[in-house]
């Protein structure tokens, strides 16, 4: 087993709260008293005995020299459910406010901490501005797309303009679901969380690959880097092949736009994904997409995280070759956030 592997995070979270973001939102969004994200009740960490909290760049630099990753790219907790705000004024003004407090206490802190911007889709011409400042004054190096939440789906021509600048600024965008808006993935005729949960993420994430291939962004933006976050990676062989299935007998008529095949957008070297160390089909999938489209995460500190034992995981798996276990491990992240 190698173990002098370079490790970088393509997924980890920071615990932002309200009262952190606050003094970066500007007046009168500042004085809501309402909580700034729609929230729900779900006991994810079953009283407290499941995941931490990692609300500061102290936090996350010493779970990192911890755990042995050099780098990590960080994501919001409550901010993942940003897709279900509705008034498009608060969606910009809380975008500027988390971008603006992630590059003043997390990036400054360290450049070993990354951020990935949120980006409102609720008023795209905005949307298209803040990303632009994200990534060129804060050093931001990519956008998350809510999986969940937004009216309409991702590949929607409404967002096209967002795909057009982040194709420019060449950054990915990620799209990054939650277990908020259960009947947005067909959960919500279950009574418990371990159902739920057991379906948001890849269900979402089959919804809005479908729409982006289908739609088109693909195609329309040939350079556009898309990554699909803490669904695995397995799924995916037999979703492209379903896909394709449903594109040769409909897809002239119903997704003119997609001029190929939709494996050979997923197979274009521009999708990236989560490989997770339980996936019995890890190696194959591996095999059929390519070790370069696969990345590792450690979801800390949530509280169905497995870091750093994830890591070891995928270390010992000898199903794994050493050369994709390097491109897990640091090279799909690099090329995929444009990392040193």
């Amino acid at each position: 087993m190698e173990t002098n592997l370079r490790v970088i995070d393509a997924d980890g979270h920071i615990t932002e709260t309200d009262e952190q973001v606050r003094p970066y939102m500007d007046s009168p969004y500042r004085d809501r008293t309402a909580t700034f994200y729609p929230r729900d009740n779900w006991d994810r960490s079953l009283g407290g005995t499941l995941g931490t909290r990692a609300s500061d760049a102290k936090s996350w630099l010493k779970a990192m020299d911890d755990g042995g990753l050099s780098t990590a790219v960080l994501f919001p907790t409550n901010g993942i459910g940003f897709g279900w705000i509705r008034e498009p004024d608060f969606a910009v003004a809380l975008a500027r406010a988390y971008n603006s407090f992630f590059a003043e206490e997390f990036t400054k802190t360290s450049p070993r901490l990354k951020g990935v911007a949120l980006v409102p889709f609720q008023d795209v011409q905005e949307g298209v501005k803040e990303l632009r400042r994200a990534v060129k004054e804060l050093g931001m190096v990519g956008a998350m797309l809510p999986a969940v939440g937004l009216r309409l789906p991702l590949g929607h021509t409404s967002y096209w303009p967002i795909y057009e600048e982040a194709e420019k600024l060449d950054c990915p965008v990620a799209v990054h679901a939650t277990v908020r808006g259960p009947h947005f993935f067909a959960a919500d005729m279950f009574d418990q969380f371990i159902d739920v949960h057991t379906l948001s993420h890849p269900f979402a994430q089959m919804i809005q690959m479908t729409s982006l291939i289908l739609r088109g962004v693909m195609e329309r933006f040939p350079r556009l880097r898309i990554a699909f976050m803490e669904a695995g990676c397995s799924w995916v062989p037999y979703w492209m092949g379903r896909m394709d299935e449903e594109w040769e007998k409909r897809g002239q008529a119903e997704a003119p736009i997609c001029k190929k095949k939709p494996s050979d957008y997923v197979l274009s070297g521009r999708v990236f994904l989560h490989a997770e160390g339980y996936e019995p089909l890890l190696s194959q999938t591996a095999q059929i997409l390519g070790p370069q489209t696969l990345f590792y995460a450690s979801d800390w500190p949530h509280w169905d995280h497995e870091f750093p034992e994830n890591i070891h995981n995928l270390q010992r798996r000898e199903d794994l070759s050493a050369e994709t276990k390097r491109w897990i491990f640091s090279e799909t992240a690099k090329k995929m956030y444009k990392l040193n």
